[in-house]
């Protein structure tokens, strides 16, 4: 290739280019780079531009042009793959123009913040090929709006998608720097808590690697939930810090922003529409979160919100008056409604605030949806089309406002008819339920949604009368008493009169006319017909006047009026999925059945899923390269069909040999992690039993530690050598958040981190016990733990998790499971074989009849368990009173009482099912072959499999390749 005689050094020194700690040869270096990926993405039609500086100047560009093929790989399936050389150029460019920094070193977190900006131009510019293309190819686009998308880092994961973790990990190298060490820079972002949270950043993941046109709407919260602290007393909570140093992923779009109301007035203006006036207004700005497919040019949108209001509102005049409260009162009142996920909802300013979170979320998505549908139309416009362009995904009940909401802006903004506006909402919306809890079920009081959202409660209160002439419509009023049940358990509206319409047919006089004789019935009979549906219904009520007793539909005035979401998701969209086949007939039989007997075309099961490549490919890399050689191929990774291979080889010595050894590395770097973060020293050798997720008493933590407690006791009362025959070595490792206000949770979190205390400290015990508790659990804890499991406890009372995905997550990487017959558990256990599986514990169809037993006072514990409890009360691990955790599992009836959640039911089943798992564990060739039938029975479980049953099945969108 013929050499330039433009001087790039002439060109640099014109461009007043100042080098401050890399020298000027790199910065040559560092402009012809980025100018020759300019052009070479605008040869291919990318929209991407990086540097103004070398744009100036035509000589550079033709020189850029001439040595492209120098200076970066070729495309690879159409990805621009730059080599080390390149990687280290883009990474010098940032540590110079993009600084965060002081320029005199170039320490870790200047090269993380410095390699994640190079990651993410890439990830730019691939998005950006992304929109252009879904802008110009039209098609149906999937929404997924949820309150919390737990990420994790993202710097490994996007090199690890991009295929180029090789390539930053030799430019580090050269840099003086491990990709791994400067990827431990990263914080993780805070926006999210639980397996809510991580189903939907799996499912952006798979959405984007299977190419599906989709976006995730979400919160951008400040402060998290909050990071947690153990201390002495426990759980302590102080706020997250993610957002101080910058978040280097995402991209302000101060150009997006849209305003949200909230209280204020309906009016109706002289054309009859209806139009909500005055209250408090603020802004929801866009930041975007490209999310990466894995071998894939598409890139995938996460936008999320965060709120302020205009400089006009901060008060100058009170303000140089002295009162600045008052002068940043508006500010703060917009800000903080993205600072914390999940506000403590105690008092009335709580749910105040929880409740502009979601509707803020549902708002601001919505109106961005809505004008992304306009201006794709252009004139074509047909809102008739807007359910065939557009599917919008609740994930769970806290985007419920969007109901309402679209059908405000269908009506009162575009100027659509109820019943047009209606029917494209209902074709639009559907929803995710999570939960079989009465309390997760949300309910908002109906006095603070009318306060706060005035034009949403006329909208609901219309949903509400299109519900109920159904229900009367299904069940007749021949039976007031069946239909007033129905009404109860269906309406929208808890605890709120009927319209007044409805009301005055079915309400009768206090004294019933009685039927004297069949002459008298006779002519009741011929009442003349009905001219409308009012007068049937009239005719129906008089015509069984004779054997109606009176029913009365008034409502209590002792308990609160409620809007009742999860009902209102049910009616207003298409649309029901559960999340486990166990999950999903619950929610047909129990929690939604009067809605299934109704509409059971709407009822579906889509059962979790996880991204194989954040929990294998990447987490676990010395067991995916086992998984690649034995299935003889890395499709796997795309494919976990390919995993089932490995159950034909699960006897090998030679596979079992090089298994042991991949979980002994993991195990080596989970002791590692744990000495770091506790201050313990465990060792390899014993086998690490883990629980890891939200402390919640339906999880039951407390089963687990109690049973931790009762061997501890029972290896007191031995002597050494008695022990070692006996038991086998265990570190029990619990993580997980519990809530800020949840008292109950909290207790579990302190009596875990004091029986640890005690027996860590025991010379007695030695390595034979250890309790550990890692603190302020999150996604990159969990991909340290996980691959170094042996045992993982899945132990909820049976009937009350959904699905889970931590139980997949495991099983994926080999780790053999204890568990009830609750949520994927039963599926788990079916892929993977019974025999892979240790089971103990009452079943969901069970549970009420035994807490029914307990109310009756017919419960008989196990002397086991009232050994266990009473040792507790002893005092053998600290002064700290424990009646109240240890009373919650005692008495018959009662608020905190009557062991609600069946932990001395299954105590028994659970400390017997644990002698089992001993016994499996000493014969290493069988817990290996376990092991191996656990990740070959995981392949069902991938979020890639769950994300086609929603494309195909409820959102019904198609794979959009971008063209090469």
């Amino acid at each position: 290739m013929a050499a330039s005689s433009f001087s790039v050094t002439n060109y640099i020194s014109k461009s007043g280019i100042t080098d401050f700690n890399f020298s000027n040869e790199h910065s040559k270096n560092v402009l012809l780079l980025r100018f020759k990926l300019n052009r070479k993405l605008q040869s291919r039609g990318r929209n991407f531009s990086v540097t103004k500086v070398a744009s100036r100047n035509q000589q550079l560009q033709k020189l850029a042009d001439q040595s492209i093929e120098e200076t970066t790989d070729t495309l690879d399936n159409g990805i621009l793959v730059p080599d080390s050389e390149s990687a280290i150029s883009s990474i010098k460019y940032h540590a110079e123009f993009t600084p965060l920094f002081s320029p005199e070193k170039f320490e870790l977190p200047k090269a993380f913040y410095a390699t994640a900006e190079s990651v993410r131009d890439m990830l730019i510019t691939n998005w950006n090929t992304t929109y252009k293309f879904h802008e110009k190819m039209n098609v149906k686009q999937a929404y997924y709006l949820s309150m919390e998308f737990l990420q994790g880092r993202a710097l490994l994961n996007a090199v690890g998608n991009l295929e180029l973790s090789g390539a930053y990990a030799d430019a580090l190298r050269k840099l003086g720097h491990d990709l791994e060490v400067v990827a431990r820079q990263e914080q993780d972002a805070a926006l999210g808590n639980g397996g809510l949270g991580r189903l939907a950043s799996c499912f952006l993941d798979s959405l984007a690697t299977l190419n599906y046109p989709a976006w995730g709407y979400g919160l951008r919260y400040k402060y998290g939930l909050f990071k947690q602290l153990i201390t002495k007393d426990g759980q302590e909570e102080v706020a997250e810090s993610w957002l101080e140093m910058g978040n280097p992923w995402e991209i302000p779009r101060n150009d997006v922003s849209y305003p949200i109301k909230f209280y204020g007035e309906v009016a109706t203006g002289p054309d009859g529409r209806k139009k909500w006036v005055g209250g408090e207004n603020i802004l929801a700005v866009a930041y975007d979160v490209p999310i990466p497919g894995y071998k894939t040019k598409t890139t995938i949108n996460l936008r999320l919100w965060s709120t302020k209001v205009g400089p006009e509102y901060f008060d100058l005049k009170a303000f140089n008056s002295g009162d600045h409260v008052k002068a940043y009162e508006a500010l703060k009142r917009a800000e903080k409604i993205c600072y914390i996920l999940y506000p403590g909802d105690e008092s009335h300013e709580g749910k105040t605030l929880r409740l502009k979170q979601q509707y803020t979320l549902c708002s601001a998505s919505l109106q961005d949806i809505i004008a992304r549908f306009e201006r794709r139309s252009g004139d074509a416009l047909n809102w008739e089309e807007f359910p065939e362009k557009v599917a919008v995904q609740m994930n769970d009940t806290h985007p419920t406002l969007c109901i309402p909401e679209l059908l405000r802006i269908l009506m009162d903004i575009k100027g659509l008819s109820w019943k047009e506006a209606w029917g494209i909402t209902q074709r639009t919306v559907a929803y995710t339920n999570h939960t079989v809890l009465p309390e997760a079920l949300e309910k908002w009081s109906l006095n603070l949604l009318q306060e706060l959202l005035p034009r949403h409660v006329e909208i609901i209160e219309m949903i509400d009368s299109e519900l109920i002439d159904i229900i009367i419509g299904e069940y007749g009023v021949e039976d007031l008493e069946l239909l007033k049940e129905k009404l109860t358990q269906m309406r929208v509206l808890d605890n709120v009169e009927l319209p007044a319409s409805i009301l005055e047919l079915l309400v009768q006089p206090d004294e019933i006319p009685t039927v004297d004789s069949v002459e008298e019935e006779k002519e009741l009979d011929e009442v003349t017909e009905p001219t409308s549906e009012d007068d049937e219904l009239e005719v129906k009520v008089e015509k069984h006047a004779e054997v109606i007793k009176k029913v009365s539909f008034d409502p209590d005035p002792k308990l609160p009026k409620m809007v009742r979401m999860a009902n209102l998701c049910v009616v207003g969209g298409h649309a029901v999925n559960g999340v486990a086949e166990i999950h999903s007939e619950i929610v047909k039989n129990e929690v939604f059945n009067d809605f299934y007997k109704l509409w059971p075309e709407k009822f579906q099961n889509k059962t979790n899923g996880v991204t194989p490549r954040r929990w294998i490919s990447f987490c676990n890399p010395e067991l995916s390269k086992i998984i690649t050689k034995w299935t003889g191929t890395e499709d796997w990774v795309l494919d976990t069909e390919k995993l089932v291979e490995l159950r034909k080889f699960s006897d090998n010595e030679e596979l079992q040999s090089e298994w042991r050894k991949a979980k002994r590395i993991n195990k080596e770097k989970t002791v590692s992690f744990l000495k770091e973060k506790t201050g313990y020293l465990v060792s390899p050798d014993a086998m690490f039993d883990v629980q890891v997720k939200r402390i919640h008493e339906y999880k039951r933590q407390l089963l687990n530690i109690l049973g931790i407690v009762y061997q501890y006791k029972k290896m007191k009362e031995i002597n050494a050598d008695e022990r070692k025959d006996k038991f086998v070595p265990r570190v029990c490792i619990f993580g997980g958040k519990a809530f800020a206000t949840y008292v109950q949770a909290k207790r579990i979190v302190k009596f875990i981190t004091d029986v640890g205390a005690t027996v860590n400290n025991d010379p007695d015990i030695g390595d034979l016990l250890k309790v550990i508790f890692v603190p302020d659990y999150n996604v990159t804890v969990a991909e340290v733990l996980i691959p170094g499991s042996d045992l993982s406890e899945h132990i909820s009372t049976a009937g009350m998790e959904a699905s889970g995905t931590s139980n997949m997550k495991f099983a994926m990487n080999g780790c053999i499971q204890i568990g009830t017959l609750d949520g994927a558990n039963v599926e788990i256990r079916q892929e993977v074989g019974e025999e892979n599986f240790f089971l103990f514990g009452a079943e969901a169809h069970e549970i009420s009849g035994l807490r029914k037993e307990r109310s009756e006072g017919k419960f008989v514990p196990d002397p086991r368990f009232e050994e266990v409890k009473k040792y507790v009360r002893s005092g053998v691990f600290g002064p700290y009173n424990y009646n109240e955790l240890m009373g919650s599992l005692e008495g018959n009836e009662g608020y905190g009482r009557a062991d609600y959640f069946l932990v001395g039911k299954d105590f028994p089943g659970y400390i017997e099912c644990q002698e089992k798992v001993d016994i499996a564990y000493r014969d290493q060739k069988r817990w290996t072959k376990m092991s191996i039938m656990n990740t070959a029975g995981s392949y069902k479980f991938s979020s890639d499999r769950t994300i086609h049953q929603y494309a195909r099945e409820i959102w019904m969108i198609e794979p959009l390749v971008l063209p090469n």
